[in-house]
């Protein structure tokens, strides 16, 4: 999900809502602590330079129940970063307390903002001598012969 599109979800809906992989919802007195730009300038495995940025989100759950961040006020803290920080329309990241700061995707279901698991992954794959994956067969789709029979094809 980009920045523009988190921008219009905001401005359908009267309270927000963060909701966990496993479909739990973040704590409704979150506090957004941060929103920034993150560059992340790396070479991947395969001797390649490579240059990744996102805007990033950060929640943390306080000891503060009574406090609700409003749709609205959102909406400015982010219109605040762009113009301050000059923050472009790109992908969202968002960080949140687990076990450790865990990183998310985001996404977005007309009702709550959906925090989407990201996985790791090799990008040089044809440098490093990982194998393309082999296609995957039904065996719906293989012949009826028999295997191992008299008038079978493979004894």
């Amino acid at each position: 999900m980009i920045l523009s599109e988190v921008k219009s979800a905001l401005k359908t809906l009267n309270q927000i809502a963060f909701q966990l992989p496993d479909g739990t919802l973040v704590p409704n007195h979150f506090h957004v602590t941060e929103i920034g730009e993150i560059t992340k300038k790396f070479i991947d495995c395969g001797g390649t330079l490579r240059n990744e940025t996102v805007v990033n989100f950060q929640l943390w759950n306080a000891n503060d129940y009574d406090h609700r961040l409003h749709p609205e006020k959102l909406l400015n803290i982010i219109e605040l970063s762009e113009k301050v920080l000059n923050i472009e329309n790109l992908e969202i990241e968002v960080e949140y307390q687990g076990q450790t700061i865990e990183k998310f995707g985001l996404d977005f279901n007309g009702e709550n903002f959906l925090l989407t698991t990201k996985q790791t992954d090799c990008l040089a794959k044809d440098n490093c001598g990982i194998p393309a994956e082999k296609p995957k067969l039904k065996m719906a789709d293989l012949t009826n012969q028999p295997c191992c029979s008299p008038d079978g094809n493979c004894c």
